[in-house]
């Protein structure tokens, strides 16, 4: 690199730094309006039309920052996705900027300590339903996007397809479906799935790898009917009690999950997650022990885990002196890349079937599958964001895993196989996403949207 070239550059790092800096009044004044739609993609608890106007709000505010081919399109589960394209000039590369606009609902109004519904600032952070996931991630690419056409001018230097999606929360697959059938409307170079988040505040962080998962419903019966445990208990067989044997053939003393035919011992070669700091994160009580024999990264990022997720049980309160004849449960098994979701249904069964106590009839039925992804690790895109992500932070990005899974990213993959994908964004574990309380930091938002928008220029070149 020449001198010329690095002072150039740097000029323009400090031109963009002062661009985003002074757009991000703006920035909570639009995420202020965002966070006001209840844009929940469930028609069962809020009115479709909050998702609509939430999406026509996106499309609105991309068009009148120069991305003109801007429209609402519905998908097969009847979610609106907003889809907003500005050319390519001749020999730049197309980016993807990924998004969604709906959200979890409040979940408990009454533990939340602000509006679920207005964005508060306190103590530093903006509170409000989607303030993080994954409104905070449209705002942030808005301000990317202003930020360069203030610097640059109105044209931009890649081509750019800007993809607002109503029904990530929900599961529904509405965009996942819409995906094969569009092929060139949402064809990019590079795909920045902007739904995840750094590792903490002012730590710049690559999401490397998602988790895939096996969701099943275990019933195991004993009984034709309730009986009296005074009369019967003791000989007979006592379904719940089952259940509660079986579940815990599925971890050890230490906490490790032992599926059989499922191996877990791996480890993550990652940025690792210091003891005290994923305590503070999960709240774990003082005393409580974490769960596992390896590092937290490794349990977290690296190895397949179970939870589970609910069971049909009386309950204390209106319990009677019966022996239950039947019950259910739900389990969640994680899967970390290199374990494919059907060895891993396939061995949880294998496992529940082999472990059932007393010759008790079960039955496993299978919920949901997912596979895990593995986003880019290298290629001109990775290169250059890590540079970005260097020159807005102040120090190299890392990488993370995480636990959730985004289904979309593999249809993403399977679709554009030559692109690159990465997954970075806002939301970072104090967000608490999905919980009361959700809130942003908008420091996230600023350098985000800075690392956004020095990508944008430098890729191009």
């Amino acid at each position: 690199m020449t001198s010329t070239t690095a002072t150039k550059e740097d000029s323009r790092t400090a031109a963009l730094r002062a661009a985003v800096k002074e757009l991000m009044p703006r920035a909570k004044s639009d995420l202020a309006q965002l966070v006001s739609f209840k844009s929940v993609a469930d028609p069962r608890q809020f009115p479709v039309e909050e998702c609509r106007q939430a999406a026509q709000w996106v499309a609105d505010a991309f068009a009148a920052e120069g991305l003109t081919d801007a429209g609402l399109h519905e998908t097969p589960d009847g979610s609106m996705a907003v889809v907003a394209r500005s050319k390519a000039p001749a020999g730049a590369p197309t980016v993807m900027l990924y998004c969604h606009y709906d959200v979890q609902p409040p979940l408990d109004d009454a533990a939340w300590k602000t509006p679920v519904w207005t964005l508060t600032e306190r103590d530093g952070r903006w509170y409000g339903r989607g303030a993080a996931d994954c409104k905070g991630n449209i705002v942030m690419h808005l301000t990317a996007l202003r930020a360069l056409r203030k610097v640059l001018g109105d044209a931009f230097p890649v081509g750019l397809t800007l993809v607002s999606e109503g029904s990530e929360e929900q599961g529904t697959g509405g965009l996942e479906e819409f995906v094969p059938g569009n092929l060139e409307l949402l064809r990019a170079d590079t795909l920045l799935i902007c739904d995840c988040g750094n590792f903490e505040v002012g730590v710049p962080t690559f999401t490397q790898t998602l988790r895939g998962n096996v969701n099943v419903v275990v019933t195991v019966e004993t009984l034709a009917g309730s009986m009296h445990s005074g009369m019967f208990g003791g000989p007979a067989p006592d379904a719940l009690a089952a259940m509660i044997q079986l579940l815990s053939t599925l971890r050890d003393a230490h906490g490790n999950t032992t599926v059989s035919g499922l191996p877990n011992s791996q480890v993550w070669e990652g940025h690792d997650y210091p003891v005290e700091q994923f305590r503070s994160d999960a709240g774990v009580l003082d005393g409580v022990d974490l769960l596992g024999s390896g590092k937290v990264a490794d349990m977290l990022w690296a190895r397949p885990a179970v939870t589970v997720l609910g069971m049909d049980v009386p309950p204390v309160v209106g319990s009677a002196a019966a022996i239950q004849p039947k019950t259910r449960a739900r389990l969640n098994l994680r899967i970390p890349p290199g374990i494919k979701p059907d060895q891993a249904l396939k061995a949880l069964t294998a496992h529940l079937e082999a472990n059932t106590p007393w010759h008790a009839k079960v039955t496993v039925e299978t919920e949901a599958t997912g596979s895990p992804f593995v986003g880019s690790t290298s290629g001109p895109a990775r290169q250059a964001m890590s540079e970005a992500m260097e020159a807005a932070y102040g120090r190299p990005a890392t990488t993370e895993g995480q636990g959730g899974s985004i289904p979309l990213c593999n249809v993403f993959a399977d679709t554009y196989p030559q692109s690159e994908i990465m997954l970075m964004g806002v939301e970072e574990p104090k967000c608490l996403i999905h919980a009361p309380n959700e809130s942003v930091d908008p420091s996230e938002i600023e350098n985000m949207a800075l690392s956004v928008a020095l990508f944008l220029a430098s890729y191009a070149e």
